[in-house]
């Protein structure tokens, strides 16, 4: 044989088995774009999310942890997950703290320009009332808690106002959110420590309008437990007006307070995985919400997701190789307690979350997702999904770093991927812990997307698996 006749054939052989090589390739790539494809067609024609959210929210509505609608969602949420024929269905139950707002709050202001008028106003979560009689005192204005600090003991005997909005400019709305956080979250505290007798907050939204946004608060122990109120954007911008032309007095009157805690549940179901049922892929939300809205977007629109990712598979007759776990946890608005409890006994099973999938963030128009994990594994982890972006990206899906969701958060140490479903936030601290958080707010087509993005990630990590 000579030379050339051997390298020809060398050649040809090489070539050969390329073309066999990429043939297959093309052949799976392909195989996973259709199947994607269905998976959107399923969705968006025979997915049960915007029904489920619909019965959720307007037959049981707003689902604060502790009380009996937070119960009743529990039982329903069980009795639909038992409708889909999963391998498992079950309660895991949880000690969550049982707040209640009481009377409707009264925030009064008198000023001798404008006279009295009231502010449209709601109790932070966890805080603590006036009382029955109320408090009364001036009001001063702040941006920030080292401004409290820095005016020390002028706060003494006033009602601190923390007028900080969001940063509208951010086009992260929730780094905008998480910035100016603060003031809610350890605003009463911080004024109490230097002699306030109550705080009012503005609303976190980067919007102007009527509706005040509750949302959680803590208390620091050290200091004495004062009331504090969130007062709407509008009335905020009024309130600061009022203050630059002169001395504002306001009367404040909340009777919330901390109960003793209440048994509940997280609400799990699953189909168990055909080859590699140890590798867990979690898809959930969290099943408490507000009380004084509905909570469809936060987050009753996350738990009909991670239920409907179930039902699709069903749909599909899909059998994953790993085992899918839908879980709906209670408590994530004012204590965790729903996703403590749920790291506590995965950890304690030796289990292994190969991914988990939280829907926090609304049921928007979807755009991708941000991901998290332990720093031994994280950027191989994350790496390895960019290879699906080819997949993904004609239905306007990419990845980002990050974060993830809270009730996942604690399974890190697991060193599998944390993965937060991340839809179109733009509108979403409009409805944010606000009264106008109903299904009314929801688009039944933006939320069925959702459902399917978050599907076809589950497929793709099921099949491929994550090193």
């Amino acid at each position: 044989m000579n030379l050339r006749f051997f390298t020809f054939l060398v050649l040809s052989v090489f070539f050969t088995f390329n073309q066999e090589v990429n043939a297959q390739e093309r052949t799976a790539e392909d195989t996973d774009a259709f199947f994607i494809k269905e998976i959107y067609g399923k969705a968006l024609n025979e997915g049960k999310c915007y029904d489920w959210l619909t019965d959720l929210t307007t037959n049981i509505g707003g689902r604060l942890a502790g009380t009996p609608q937070a119960a009743a969602a529990v039982e329903w949420t069980k009795q639909m997950l038992d409708t889909l024929a999963l391998d498992t269905v079950y309660l895991q139950p949880c000690m969550v703290p049982h707040w209640n707002r009481g009377d409707k709050e009264i925030v009064r202001i008198a000023t001798s320009v404008s006279g009295s008028m009231d502010l449209r106003a709601t109790a932070l979560g966890n805080s603590q009332g006036t009382g029955d009689l109320g408090v009364t005192g001036e009001v001063i204005e702040v941006k920030s808690l080292k401004e409290v600090e820095a005016l020390g003991d002028k706060i003494k005997g006033k009602i601190v106002f923390y007028n900080r909005p969001m940063d509208n400019s951010n086009f992260r709305t929730f780094t905008a959110y998480g910035g100016a956080g603060d003031q809610r979250w350890g605003g009463p505290s911080k004024a109490a420590e230097y002699g306030a007798i109550a705080v009012l907050t503005r609303s976190l939204t980067t919007r102007l309008d009527d509706f005040p946004h509750t949302g959680s608060m803590s208390y620091n122990e050290k200091f004495p437990k004062i009331a504090a109120c969130a007062i709407s954007t509008n009335d905020s911008e009024k309130l600061s007006r009022l203050l630059k032309a002169g001395k504002v007095t306001v009367y404040m009157r909340t009777t919330s307070e901390m109960l003793s805690d209440k048994p509940s549940a997280n609400v799990i179901g699953e189909i168990r995985g055909s080859e590699f049922p140890d590798e867990i892929i979690l898809v959930g939300g969290h099943l408490d919400s507000w009380d004084i809205g509905r909570g469809a977007h936060d987050d009753g629109a996350g738990c009909v997701h991670a239920m409907d990712v179930l039902q699709l598979m069903k749909r599909l007759n899909y059998k994953p190789k790993r085992t899918i776990r839908c879980v709906l946890f209670m408590n994530e608005e004012n204590g965790l307690a729903g996703g403590k409890e749920y790291w506590k006994q995965s950890n304690a099973k030796g289990e292994f979350h190969t991914a988990a999938i939280e829907s926090d963030s609304g049921g928007f128009t979807p755009r991708g997702f941000q991901t998290d994990g332990h720093p031994d594994v994280y950027v191989d982890k994350h790496r390895q999904l960019t290879q699906w972006l080819p997949l993904l990206e004609p239905y306007g899906l990419g990845f980002t770093t990050g974060g993830s969701g809270a009730d996942i958060s604690g399974l890190k140490d697991q060193k599998g991927l944390l993965i937060g479903f991340r839809p179109d936030s733009q509108r979403y601290f409009d409805y944010h812990h606000t009264e106008i958080d109903n299904i009314d707010a929801v688009n039944k087509r933006e939320l069925e997307l959702g459902a399917a993005s978050i599907l076809s990630i589950v497929y793709l990590i099921d099949k491929y698996g994550l090193k």
